[in-house]
């Protein structure tokens, strides 16, 4: 059985600040291997190392994998909120101003805009590590459905 499982999802997050995720319910998550830098309701903070195969055939970070750390980094931010279901992205824009390389830290920050029933409204800005340059920003919004987390553990 894995931690997230006994814990609420917001207090798992809590529990492993400055650890690498390597147990989230999300594989593309743990394949990312973010550091939890600072979580609370409706904002989570990432860093992520960028490693080879992230990154495209100029040797920076792929505009796939800067997709893929916002779109999670926006899901995992719903985790705060302790909800039993589910989240799946409705829309996903993004803005991309500039770039990082293999070896680089950047951090990703989420921002829950407005939570509804229904649908959350979320952004993400990726950063370098001294948050001096901004990699990219996202926007989304991300539809509740029916299915719901595995419940916890006696």
């Amino acid at each position: 059985m894995n931690l997230i499982n006994m814990l609420k999802p917001s207090e798992f997050f809590t529990q492993n600040i400055g650890k690498e995720m390597t147990t989230s319910p999300s594989p593309v998550l743990n394949w990312l291997k973010p550091v939890i830098l600072s979580v609370e309701k409706g904002k989570l903070i990432l860093q992520y190392t960028i490693r080879k195969e992230m990154t495209n055939p100029m040797g920076i970070l792929h505009g796939g994998m800067t997709a893929a750390i916002i779109d999670d980094a926006m899901g995992a931010t719903l985790f705060g909120y302790d909800e039993p279901h589910y989240y799946v992205t409705v829309n996903l824009a993004i803005d991309y101003f500039s770039s990082a390389k293999e070896g680089d830290l950047i951090v990703a920050e989420t921002t829950m805009i407005k939570k509804g029933r229904q649908i959350a409204n979320v952004q993400c800005e990726v950063w370098n590590e001294g948050r001096t340059r901004i990699i990219a920003r996202g926007y989304s919004n991300l539809l509740r459905t029916e299915k719901r987390q595995a419940p916890e553990a006696p």
